[in-house]
């Protein structure tokens, strides 16, 4: 038969069982083979009348599942049922009286999931009951654990949870063989699993009410039907429903709570919603009066307590919270104390509330609080929460955790949670279209949460799901199992994601492309690409595009942004060709279209700036980038049309750019129109040259070092009608040109690089390109070389080397590292502009004296040419301090701030931050970038090799790049590229 599929589980409980899997097999004749479809029968699925609606649930999406794969049902029935030779027989510990038979027969035994949390076991009997030669036993601790087993083999047999979300294709079998060998299920990491859909207004929404439920003309049981199946084939237990105004409430619709049951998942509500009530559509001021807490108390908790009353049936997580109407600030005192104690009071008013309806004592009862935005600070100023309440910390909405629980509070028996983003609505900016959140931060944020006690409550914001896929699916399974995901593996994740769905002969591909993927949109998210912010004052709330900081002049930044987007977009293009018809539905959502799609706004709004930078330059060129950014700017309107017209229209309406009430970033840029002389006219740009007027009436390529040997480039326009003819002479021979003549009616772009073997030697060589054109003109270009006597090239080796005024490093070259006990030095692929950083530590290790000699480093040696004060910028991610009880800070410290150290070689220390106070200034900038950029002004005594040192202070610092500016650097976004000396 074909590949082995998927492995259902990584290890089993901590037991002397070995772990084992399940398979695809060709037969079905040895002992641990089970026939599901074969030409001597198919095998008959047997579930309990009495076990939970769940079961009897996922029996029937088994069967069907089946059906997808080979053609041919499973025959769904009970225990009463006659058994048949082949006989799968499902259900849930003590509710399943088959399997009861064969616990008291000793024929299976199940003792390892007594007690447990949403565990199962998976095992072939043999001659367990009369006419039975082989049974395939599912049996799970409780209704999801049993649901999770059934399904897990689903996706063994090539059923994807995505096949309908996202049209995974499903391969074909005429028969199904498995390989089983015993094994029982870990219980999950994480209690609570689950994900809030919100902002849903301009896709799923627009779904619902146009194409999927147009009967209810909203979101409803038929679409959160769906919603629950695939929470459940992804092992997921938990949801928070759509809350804005615009889409009906949950709880108005009395079969949403039924069917969100059938399919065992546990309801909750955000931190604005208490007790399951979404005061943003079902408070009603005319009947209600207004949601205040201090003047409208007892009709706040009367309708409180009437939606626990009416859902107190079911399984729920009551949230308790006390926000205003739609994620706003409650009104109030603005005294903290106020706050505080209205606050505790309202909180204590809905665990009485509990206690009265559901008649368990408090602690008995699965309560959460998510201290959100200004919530934390009334948290932080007293506020007494009992300690069996689970604490969901919540993330700065771009993916950093702003808290998570201090050593006195990992202490309580309600542990923590928490709740992240990878889509949302907001200051300083809407991130709704695309999800690009790098799995690597992901797992360095949530792990950091987990190793803290946040094991009750995980909560994604998926906003409207489509587009969010791949981010939910990583999330989900780092919720079910984090302990088998490491920095060495959660790179590849989503290449072996896609590989496992459309073909493993592309799973090289898939690496490759989604590696650049997320590289690209960790740098800037393609929503941010308009470079404005949103709400920024009443009078400009809307998002007000401009350039971007992306320079077409220095280090090649917005070109080989470009390249990199033009070629992983080319190899979707590719891929998507070459897949069967079948396959490419779900490929086109969850590769082809992201890709495309950032490739195409990326395109868009830097062909626009571009457009606009030579228009100043007199560019005759200008005038067709104008026209490339509307044909950019069309193509992404078709490829997002092409999605929504997918498979007859199945996606109708839930695909769009124009997400969210401010932003811009996918209008189409200011164009500009440059007016050309009547005949040829030459122009000349040299590579870095960024100010156009005013600095200098020469051109001047940068410095050619020996110790780099690069190759840099300058342009040659035409700035009029018609062909410009051009040619070029050098003054010396070791000057090199990859053209020397050409016409054009634009632009050509001329390489120049040095023969070191001519050049002479010498720290102050130069030479003259002349660029020619008849009567259209005439331009000299200026080469520099450093070509000195000595260092020798060998004696660099391996240095990082001054050029051009900087010296730029890459975090994860490091020369040396130090390490302790505590301390350990970690390598992050695929995070960072550098595409790789460095940790110092995990973030639970304590902190460290960054004074000490022998404190936990990295260490970079440099060679530097001059001598003097030198500008040392650190790029690190922008992370919060772990807690707000950090404890004595020490003399002539600080607690407030995460720390790290700074220092040249044995000179003094300073102590950078990577924290700020969210909504700050500084936090804008770093949330929009991921990178906090600090510099730290220090002091070199003499020309030379050095060494600068980054320190591990607060554990857990991740660093990007340094680059040590000695007057040189120029204005970038990224900073200059590495200057290791070659």
């Amino acid at each position: 038969m074909v590949r082995l599929i998927l492995c259902l589980l990584v290890m089993i409980l901590c037991s002397p069982v070995a772990w084992t899997q399940v398979s695809l097999t060709k037969s079905n004749n040895k002992s641990n083979e089970f026939g599901l479809v074969n030409r001597k029968g198919n095998a008959s699925l047997y579930v309990d009348g009495r076990d939970f609606e769940v079961v009897k649930k996922a029996a029937k999406l088994f069967s069907d599942d089946v059906q997808l794969v080979t053609g041919q049902g499973i025959q769904v029935g009970t225990t009463e049922s006659k058994l048949v030779r082949n006989s799968i027989i499902v259900g849930t510990l003590g509710h399943n009286e088959l399997i009861d038979k064969l616990v008291a027969k000793k024929k299976l035994n199940v003792s390892l999931l007594k007690e447990r949390w949403e565990s199962y076991l998976v095992e072939i009997v043999h001659n367990p009951f009369p006419g039975v030669n082989k049974a395939l036993i599912v049996v799970g601790s409780d209704r999801r654990g049993t649901a999770y087993g059934l399904l897990s083999i689903s996706e063994l047999i090539g059923v994807s949870p995505w096949y309908w979300w996202a049209d995974a294709p499903v391969a074909k079998y005429n028969e199904l063989n498995i390989k089983v060998d015993k094994f029982v299920s870990k219980e999950p990491t994480v209690k609570y699993r689950g994900i809030f859909i919100n902002d849903e207004d301009w896709g799923l929404l627009r779904w619902a009410k146009k194409t999927f439920e147009k009967e209810r003309g909203n979101i409803g049981p038929k679409t959160y039907a769906k919603v629950c199946e695939l929470l459940l084939r992804l092992k997921a237990n938990y949801l928070c429903p759509a809350m804005h105004e615009a889409s009906t409430a949950f709880n108005k619709i009395p079969e949403n709570k039924l069917v969100a049951d059938s399919f065992a998942i546990v309801m909750g509500s955000v931190h604005c919603e208490p007790l399951l009530f979404n005061n943003a559509s079902e408070w009603d001021k005319k009947t209600m009066g207004e949601w205040d807490y201090i003047n409208n108390k007892d009709m706040l908790n009367k309708v409180l307590k009437q939606r626990v009353v009416e859902n107190s049936a079911y399984e729920n997580v009551y949230t308790l919270a006390l926000r205003g109407l739609h994620d706003k600030a409650m009104s109030g005192s603005n005294d903290m104390k106020e706050r505080v104690k209205m606050l505790g009071e309202a909180l204590n008013a809905q665990r009485q509330l509990l206690v009265d309806v559901i008649k368990k004592p408090a602690n008995e009862i699965p309560q959460a609080f998510t201290p959100y935005k200004e919530v934390l600070d009334v948290y932080s100023a007293g506020l007494d929460l009992p300690e069996d309440v689970t604490i969901i910390w919540p993330d700065d909405n771009y993916g950093y955790m702003k808290r998570l629980s201090s050593p006195r509070e990992q202490k309580r028996s309600g542990r923590a949670g928490v709740y992240y983003h990878v889509s949302y609505l907001g200051k300083p900016h809407d991130y709704l279209w695309m999800s690009t959140t790098s799995p690597s931060l992901m797992y360095e944020e949530l792990r950091k949460a987990y190793d803290t006690t946040a094991d009750r409550i995980w909560l994604l914001n998926v906003g409207d799901i489509k587009s969010c896929e791949a981010s939910m699916n990583l999330f989900l399974a780092m919720a079910y199992d984090i302990d088998s995901f490491d920095y060495n593996n959660i790179s590849f994740y989503q290449a072996r994601w896609l590989a496992n769905i459309f073909g493993d002969k592309y799973y090289n591909d898939f690496v490759d492309i989604t590696n650049t993927f997320y590289h690209q949109a960790f740098s800037r998210k393609p929503e941010f690409m308009g470079w404005g912010y949103q709400w920024a004052t009443n009078r400009h709330g809307k998002e007000r595009n401009t350039d971007t900081d992306f320079s077409f002049a220095n280090y090649r930044e917005a070109d080989l942004r470009l390249a990199a987007y033009e070629r992983i977009g080319a190899k979707v293009g590719e891929i998507l060709g070459e897949l069967p018809e079948e396959y490419k539905p779900g490929f086109y959502q969850l590769l082809y279209y992201p890709v495309k799609g950032c490739e195409l706004i990326n395109k868009m709004v830097l062909t626009g700036q571009k457009n606009r930078w030579y228009v100043l330059q007199q560019r005759a060129a200008a005038n067709k980038l104008k026209e490339q950014a509307k044909v950019y700017y069309d193509s992404l309107q078709t490829i997002t049309q092409g999605y929504n017209s997918l498979l007859n229209g199945k996606w109708e309406h839930v695909m769009t750019t124009r997400q969210g009430f401010a932003a811009s970033y996918f209008e189409l840029p200011q164009l500009r129109t440059v007016e050309l002389s009547d005949i040829p006219s030459l122009g000349i740009w040299v590579e870095e040259e960024d100010v156009l007027k005013g600095k200098a009436s020469f051109h001047l390529l940068p410095v050619f070092s020996t110790y780099l040997r690069q190759s840099y480039y300058f342009d040659v326009f035409n700035k009029g009608k018609g062909v410009l003819d051009w040619n070029i002479k050098t003054s010396e021979d070791w000057i090199q040109v990859d053209k020397n003549q050409g016409s054009t009616d634009t632009e050509h772009r001329v390489w120049v690089s040095i023969d070191w073997k001519k050049v002479p030697v010498g720290e102050r060589i130069s030479g003259v390109i002349e660029v020619s054109a008849g009567n259209a003109g005439k331009e000299n270009i200026y080469v520099s070389v450093f070509n000195p006597v000595s260092p020798l090239l060998t004696e660099m080796d391996t240095l990082f080397v001054e050029h051009n005024g900087y010296v730029s490093i890459n975090a994860a070259d490091y020369h040396r590292k130090v390490e302790n006990e505590a301390i350990k030095i970690m390598t992050i692929p695929n995070l960072g502009f550098e595409n790789t950083s460095v940790q110092l530590g995990n973030p639970i290790a304590p902190a460290q004296k960054t004074g000490s000699s022998i404190v936990p480093r990295v260490e970079y040696d440099f060679y530097t040419f001059g001598q003097g004060s030198v500008d040392v910028y650190t790029y690190v991610l922008p992370t919060f301090t772990l807690s707000a009880d950090k404890g004595y800070a020490g003399h002539e410290a600080t607690n407030i701030e995460t720390r790290y150290g700074v220092c040249v070689d044995d000179g003094p220390v300073m102590n950078p931050s990577t924290s700020s106070f969210e909504y700050a200034q500084i936090w804008y900038e770093s949330a929009l970038k991921n990178c906090r950029i600090n510099k730290t002004t220090l002091h070199i005594s003499k020309p030379g090799k050095h060494t600068v040192k980054v320190l591990c202070g607060d554990a857990g610092t991740v660093l990007q790049k340094i680059v040590l500016d000695f007057g040189g650097m120029k204005r970038s976004y990224l900073g200059p590229q590495p200057t290791k000396a070659k």
